[in-house]
């Protein structure tokens, strides 16, 4: 038995091609190094296989009967299941042309026609890293949106609260013509904004009534204490100033930082707005939910005190005017 054999696989990998001997020769090089083989005849089955089971890395071949490795690999990277998945094509063309339409379909990398072991085996190495790191970056955002998620069902009163927030908070965003990157951000802000309070005791983050001084001080540092949970995720570098600076207030009476004005992230105030609607637009135990009449009436009189944002303010008024509905639940 191998050392490779020994340890278990070192990846799956997917082999599509027509070509029988082609494929048993690709086969044969892969488990001889230690990766358990998947082969598919064509492209409908290379796509079915990807979709259906864990794969670390497709190589297709370029040109199969059927679907081609071109469309193969421009259908698997519109799928949220297999986007991420490494595509490498294998093609005996030359010419730029077909380069260039791989990499519009989003292929990873190319192999040439005839293959060398130690090439293919180079490339293989390479992209299987990749792909167990992204997987483990995957794994650790779901461990901190189920987090988030088992904070918001500690209050029934907060049902949807991050749901709503990620969907209104991104519409705004469209509204307000942001980019893509900003409206991402917003997206997992929303949901993870108040994860800190995995520190707050249930008895201040449940209390009814006024928190005294000390329970004060437990609940302002959730925003700190969040962002030092997320901090370790790269993907989550431009949510973080969100989950840090969202209870700031213009006149820098906010917490943890105390900023003012300009100072406060845009994303920040754009998800804080839509919190502060949120919450007075829904049941609490010490108030019935406000129309959204007298909660943009209320939220503007606090604008004028100095503690948000009033262009946004406004700008949510108009986007909910325009459409009370903006988006979907999310399924995310």
């Amino acid at each position: 038995m191998s050392q490779a054999e020994n340890k278990g696989p070192l990846g799956t990998i997917l082999i599509a091609d027509d070509d029988e001997g082609a494929r048993d020769l690709l086969e044969r090089m892969l488990r001889t190094s230690g990766y358990r083989v998947l082969v598919a005849c064509d492209g409908a089955e290379a796509l079915n296989m990807m979709e259906e089971r864990r794969v670390d890395l497709a190589l297709l071949d370029v040109l199969m009967s059927g679907e081609s490795g071109f469309t193969v690999c421009r259908m698997a990277k519109q799928q949220p299941e297999t986007r991420l998945t490494p595509v490498v094509l294998i093609t005996g063309l030359g010419n730029i042309a077909d380069r260039i339409r791989g990499i519009e379909a989003g292929a990873d990398d190319f192999l040439s026609k005839p293959l060398r072991k130690e090439e293919l085996m180079a490339r293989v190495r390479s992209l299987v890293r990749l792909k167990q790191y992204t997987d483990q970056l995957e794994t650790a955002e779901t461990v901190v949106f189920t987090l988030a998620g088992s904070i918001e069902a500690k209050d029934p009163y907060t049902e949807g609260h991050c749901d709503r927030l990620s969907r209104y908070s991104v519409a705004l965003a469209h509204w307000l013509g942001l980019p893509e990157d900003d409206c991402m951000a917003l997206r997992r802000g929303g949901i993870v904004h108040d994860i800190g309070k995995v520190a707050v005791p249930d008895r201040v983050l449940l209390k009814p009534g006024p928190l005294n001084h000390e329970e004060r001080m437990l609940m302002e540092a959730h925003t700190v204490i969040g962002e030092h949970i997320c901090a370790p995720l790269k993907s989550f570098r431009t949510v973080l100033p969100i989950i840090r600076s969202h209870h700031e207030r213009l006149d820098g009476s906010g917490y943890p930082d105390h900023l003012k004005g300009a100072q406060i992230p845009l994303n920040a105030g754009i998800l804080q707005t839509v919190d502060i609607f949120d919450a007075l637009t829904t049941d609490r135990p010490y108030r019935k939910a406000l129309t959204s009449r007298d909660a943009f009436a209320t939220l503007h009189k606090e604008v004028r005190r100095g503690w948000w944002d009033g262009e946004l303010a406004c700008a949510l008024e108009e986007m909910l005017r325009s459409s009370p509905q903006p988006l979907a639940p999310s399924a995310a």
